[in-house]
């Protein structure tokens, strides 16, 4: 009842090339951007305040904050915006801004 089993296949390991070459997908090697390109990639999109805010927390790019520049009633103030509510902005420091006395917002 002793059967004699396959030889197994093995084969030599004298030289090992692991990884000299690596395939990335992201290469953008022949590809040209344009500088208006990539700029208009950060403009908000919208007429309305409203609609650049939604821009914002709808975008790709939007994780948990984004640095905006604010031009209010009162001056420009660069502030990370991390929500909003019915009324007001909510910034990284805890900060309402009324989104009635926001005159433009775009990125920073």
């Amino acid at each position: 009842m002793e059967k004699k089993l396959p030889r197994v296949y093995a084969n030599s390991l004298n030289e090992i090339h692991n990884n000299n070459t690596v395939f990335y997908s992201a290469d953008q090697r022949g590809i040209e951007y344009n500088e208006n390109d990539i700029n208009q990639t950060r403009e908000l999109k919208g007429n309305t305040i409203e609609q650049k805010i939604n821009s914002i927390f709808n975008s790709p790019n939007y994780i948990y904050k984004a640095e905006v520049e604010l031009t209010l009633d009162s001056g420009t103030v660069v502030k990370k915006v991390i929500g909003k509510n019915r009324n007001n902005l909510i910034t990284m420091d805890n900060e309402l801004i009324p989104i009635n006395i926001i005159k433009d917002i775009k990125y920073k």
